[in-house]
């Protein structure tokens, strides 16, 4: 619950509003998310950029997103949802800005991290508003919804992204941001009711202040930073050599850490570690991260396989995944009412089931592919599966806290999906002995595409069986304590 959103329907002027522009929002993250991963072959021979160039190019990006979702959560649930949720947009324009204007790698990669902070404030904001602001019988559909057109936007990025760099430049993939930011602004402006988090108005009221969070912020990226460096520079300096070494502890070091921090700071934390007295939460986490651990290992691989490999043009690779963006427009409503009815554990075990499937379809793609007999089942296998995951996954993971818990939740989960990514595409090169600039060369890339496509596979499995042995439909009940949630 909230002291001051109003209870939106879906059928009215302003919930069509506060659902456009979370919409529109959250897709301008998440498209950002997977375009990068067309131009990469572009940007990276304008650039001369290796391997670990291309990583820090997607990974600073959600590294930031990763690390300091949680902090914009919690800032949108304390200062006004709205109101952090529209800095997160200009603060994401104006990098976007930045990274198309780059003028090399470092450049580049730096802008990446600004933008991925700016996501960070916006991203837990669009949801949470949704939580927070829709009427009780039409919030499920109103997050179905954002599941799917922001699903959508995910799939439909490899298709503007090539469409944009074929016809201009790999920088207009940025420049895009500009216009949808504007149309986001205003309608937040005009539509989206504010709202905050009950307990910290009664706070500030009774003036009583509470501490904001930092070290937990910082102890969290820098737990993801390290263990990301280590990864990354593996391939080239040796798992022995001394920054990797120092990389890695500072990396668990900084893990341990930020639970200890959080654990002792309670209900004042950036994370109430509470919310993990809910195992279906816990779970449906953990979940998360192998869930698009693999689509973050899939679609960073894919995009550069198809170009550097089968040939074809940056536009052909972004069709290539039209059929994904198809059936989440289709599809993700479909499988939110379904999970609605049945519970989330048959969606959440079937999706990945058949999303893995499609990958082992899509390793044995060669060189003189044909995009109907080779790619498109493929494709195909692997969206339905994705369609499967996307609006139960969502749903669940909020329906498993108290509404008061609405920001920190989203935000945690969104770190969690960021954050498989993160570690997928740290890893992958890694794991296949792809590294240097051994992206622009045929043979080696043939090999260390398939041995990737065979990992996600495995990912996506681990997932259905997590699901199956412990997911559950959410039962809703009242927290016994301060800062703890039950399932």
């Amino acid at each position: 619950m909230t002291d001051s959103a109003p209870a939106l329907r879906l059928g009215t002027a302003h919930g069509r509003g506060t659902l456009l522009a979370a919409v529109l929002a959250s897709g301008m993250v998440f498209l950002d998310s997977t375009v990068v991963n067309v131009a990469l072959p572009r940007l990276g021979a304008e650039l001369e950029a290796t391997v670990a160039g291309l990583q820090w190019t997607v990974n600073g990006y959600l590294l930031m997103l990763a690390a300091f979702v949680l902090l914009g959560g919690a800032l949108g649930d304390r200062f006004g949802r709205r109101r952090v949720f529209l800095l997160g947009v200009v603060w994401f324009t104006a990098a976007s800005l930045l990274c198309g204007l780059a003028q090399g790698t470092e450049w580049l990669i730096a802008a990446r991290f600004l933008q991925g902070a700016g996501g960070a404030l916006l991203t837990p904001g669009s949801l949470s508003v949704l939580q927070a602001s829709f009427h009780p019988d039409d919030r499920g559909r109103a997050i179905g919804a954002w599941s799917g057109l922001s699903g959508v936007s995910t799939a439909l990025g490899p298709f503007i992204g090539g469409w944009l760099i074929d016809a201009l430049s790999w920088r207009w993939i940025f420049f895009l941001n500009l216009p949808l930011a504007v149309l986001v602004v205003l309608a937040a402006l005009r539509w989206v009711p504010e709202s905050r988090d009950e307990a910290t108005s009664r706070t500030r009221a009774a003036g009583r202040r509470r501490r904001f969070d930092v070290a937990g912020a910082l102890l969290g990226a820098l737990a993801l930073a390290g263990v990301t460096y280590a990864l990354i520079d593996a391939p080239a300096r040796g798992f022995d050599s001394a920054p990797v070494l120092v990389a890695a502890l500072l990396g668990v070091a900084g893990a341990v850490a930020f639970v200890l921090v959080e654990r002792r700071r309670g209900d004042t934390a950036m994370l109430p570690t509470g919310l993990f007295g809910s195992q279906l939460f816990s779970v449906l986490n953990v979940f998360t991260v192998l869930v698009y651990a693999a689509l973050g290992g899939f679609t960073f691989f894919l995009a550069v396989y198809l170009q550097n490999v089968v040939g074809w043009s940056a536009l052909l690779t972004g069709v290539a995944m039209l059929p994904t963006t198809v059936l989440l427009l289709v599809g993700s409503a479909r499988a939110g009412a379904l999970s609605a009815r049945i519970g989330p554990r048959l969606p959440l075990t079937v999706g990945p089931v058949v999303a893995a499937a499609g990958l082992v379809l899509l390793r044995g793609v060669g060189p003189d592919a044909s995009y109907w007999r080779d790619v498109l089942p493929g494709v195909g296998l692997f969206g339905v599966g994705l369609t499967l995951v996307v609006a139960p996954l969502t749903a669940s993971v909020l329906a498993a806290v108290d509404d008061r818990f609405a920001g920190v939740a989203s935000g945690f989960n969104n770190a969690a999906s960021r954050a498989g990514g993160l570690l997928a595409v740290a890893a992958l090169p890694l794991l296949v002995g792809l590294s240097g600039t051994g992206y622009e060369q045929a043979g080696e890339l043939t090999g260390a595409y398939r041995d990737a496509m065979l990992w996600c596979a495995g990912l996506l499995l681990a997932g259905a069986a997590l699901a199956a042995l412990l997911i559950h439909r959410p039962r809703r009940r009242e927290p016994r304590g301060s800062g703890t949630v039950a399932a």
